[in-house]
């Protein structure tokens, strides 16, 4: 239970996370229009399948406008970054991800496996 407040209720972490997303929005802002466009796009697609407390997810969104601010600054347009692709970019990074459909694909997997093993035992 403690592990539980320790990452979904702990006041001075969700505190600190809130100041960095913030710090981290405001660099998104400094972007080229279509960049900030394409990120606010992923970040809403990606939202869509955090689990948990979200931090690792915040964590990927750090990395992208890390990603995104250098090929800004390096001329390339947004989808040189990501490819045309959008949601492909997206699923790989998810991987590293704590997310829902995980979860939804080891249910399905550990429910499967428990029936049909019961069955392939003869229980």
């Amino acid at each position: 239970m403690s592990e539980f407040f320790d990452h979904y209720f702990n006041i001075k972490k969700m505190i600190e996370s809130k100041r960095e997303y913030k710090q981290q929005m405001a660099r998104v802002k400094a972007l080229p229009e279509d960049y900030q466009y394409v990120f606010k796009k992923i970040q809403e697609h990606m939202w869509m399948f955090a689990a948990g407390s979200g931090y690792d997810m915040m964590k990927i969104h750090y990395d992208l406008i890390e990603l995104f601010e250098t090929g800004a600054a390096e001329g390339k347009r947004v989808l040189e970054i990501t490819g045309e692709d959008v949601a492909a970019f997206c699923d790989e990074l998810l991987r590293s991800a704590n997310t829902y459909t995980e979860k939804w694909r080891e249910s399905l997997n550990r429910d499967i496996l428990k029936k049909l093993g019961k069955q392939k035992n003869g229980k």
